[in-house]
């Protein structure tokens, strides 16, 4: 019985991991001419710390020829809705 419990606990546990959501501020910037941008992206749950998310991050933006400056944040959903504004075009792009 208590194996039971124990693998329902760990299965509830893992599905709402599973489900979590992960994002990042960052800036980013562009040379000749240069350009800066203030972005918030979504990384994986395995990437969720400022590290990780650069990690993430730096080989999205330069495939547009942006260079990661620094990861600002790692945060969940909660913390989207105060950040879109700032970020503007760069909301979720990449």
């Amino acid at each position: 019985m208590k194996t039971a419990a124990l693998g329902i606990a760990l299965t509830l546990a893992l599905s709402g991991a599973a489900g979590a959501e992960c994002y990042a501020d960052y800036k980013a910037k562009k040379d000749s001419p240069l350009q800066l941008h203030y972005g918030v992206a979504q990384v994986s749950d395995a990437n969720c710390s400022r590290g990780g998310a650069e990690g993430e991050l730096a080989p999205r933006l330069a495939a547009d020829g942006w260079t990661l400056l620094n990861v600002l944040s790692t945060f969940g959903p909660e913390g989207l809705a105060e950040r879109k504004a700032s970020a503007g075009a760069y909301f979720l792009r990449y």
